[in-house]
């Protein structure tokens, strides 16, 4: 049996996917931004049909609202939205920080360290992307230990629904230093400490959100 040839489409398909997914997490789009099909394929200089199976695949991941006129917009997001969300991200990844508690490593927790000394950089330049982007990397660099993989990709789902909420609040607080849960959840991690390391990341992912109700 003969392997099939790969299938261009699909790689041009998944390329742009992949860049959208990750602008739109990182906050670099704002919430309501339309998009086009059009507009998308022009910007990645390829044909509407890759660049309409992009935008479907991420609108049924949530990362992007398709109404019934089939306007594709990012998510504009409603308190109550933004409640069921924050209590989602408390109920994941308090369990996705325990599962990688005893896997956490001491290189793990230099790696961490490291991503919060980024953070608080791009807090001080008030980088709202690059804040969303370290804050990102920090939480999931900590939950790839917790090999869970299933419950990953639904923080991921969650975190892309919040990416272009994100970006519009944390553009207009100041910060002058990483979350102080992070300290916390770095204490836990190197104490061993499970209690504390999952009310650190309650207490980190729902003070953050409470940001964003307005």
């Amino acid at each position: 049996m003969q392997n099939r040839p790969p299938d261009p489409g699909a790689a041009t398909h998944d390329r742009i996917y992949r860049s959208l997914r990750q602008q739109i997490m990182h906050g670099e789009l704002p919430p309501g931004q339309a998009l086009t099909v059009r507009g998308l394929a022009k910007a990645h200089g390829v044909s509407m049909t890759p660049a309409r199976e992009a935008l479907r695949r991420l609108a049924a991941e949530g990362a992007l609202t398709l109404s019934s006129s089939g306007r594709v917009t990012t998510p504009d997001l409603t308190n109550e939205r933004l409640e069921e969300l924050a209590t989602l991200r408390a109920l994941i990844e308090t369990e996705l920080a325990s599962r990688a508690l005893p896997r956490a490593h001491f290189a793990l927790i230099e790696r961490l360290q490291t991503i919060n000394m980024a953070n608080a950089e791009a807090a001080v330049k008030r980088d709202a992307v690059g804040y969303i982007r370290t804050n990102l990397e920090f939480h999931r660099t900590l939950y790839l230990r917790a090999q869970a993989p299933a419950m990953l990709a639904i923080a991921e789902t969650v975190w892309l629904q919040l990416g272009p909420t994100m970006r519009a609040v944390y553009s207009r607080i100041v910060r002058s230093e990483p979350p102080q849960h992070h300290r916390m959840i770095i204490a836990a991690l190197k104490a061993g400490d499970e209690p504390a390391l999952r009310l650190a990341v309650r207490a980190d992912v729902t003070q953050g959100l409470r940001h964003l109700i307005t």
